[in-house]
């Protein structure tokens, strides 16, 4: 058997997707400012603009579009989804903000809970405005990947903040060895 893919089960999905907001905040929490404003240099994203981020795809992507999926099939794209929506969301500390995404994400999964998805409903198609024809299994199993990349890339600024200061060691972590110099 292949380990390295699975096949998609919805209840595995909610138990990862329930666990982020706890996850950022075990490891964004009551840091110095300074962390959760670094970033990779230039329009990069930081730990808070990250989290923000996931806010506004809980609110406008995912649900939203799982709704849509399910009362129009293949026959209207989805809206489209402005990626970078968050940043013009005010200002606010990043404590502020993963209070906000824990209680937004709750609110997201409550939705999908009340949906009562069926193996039927998950093998439903819609029509993404750029990837043409998607399942809504799909949809809900890059939701799921759509946090892990973001807590891969909140991990991977962090570490980048002492991509000097590891010295030598550089060579032998991947996260910091592959910074641009």
């Amino acid at each position: 058997m292949d380990r390295t893919r699975r096949r998609f089960v919805l209840e595995d999905a909610l138990g990862i997707l329930s666990r982020t907001p706890a996850a950022l905040d075990a490891l964004l929490r009551d840091l110095p400012t300074d962390w959760g404003d670094a970033n990779e240099g230039g329009d990069t994203w930081s730990p808070s603009d990250v989290v923000a981020h996931l806010t506004f795809a809980d609110r406008a992507n995912w649900v939203p579009r799982a709704k849509f999926l399910l009362e129009h099939g293949e026959s209207r794209a989805f809206p489209e989804f402005d990626r970078s929506g968050h940043l013009s969301a005010p200002e606010q500390a990043l404590s502020e903000r993963l209070n906000e995404f824990a209680i937004v994400r709750r609110s997201s999964l409550q939705e999908l809970a009340a949906l009562g998805l069926s193996g039927t409903d998950l093998d439903r198609a819609g029509r993404h405005p750029a990837l043409g024809v998607v399942r809504l299994s799909q949809l809900l199993a890059a939701w799921v990947a759509h946090d892990l990349d973001h807590l891969f890339q909140i991990s991977r600024i962090m570490a980048r903040q002492y991509t000097d200061e590891v010295g030598p060691w550089r060579q032998y972590l991947r996260i910091v060895r592959d910074a641009p110099a």
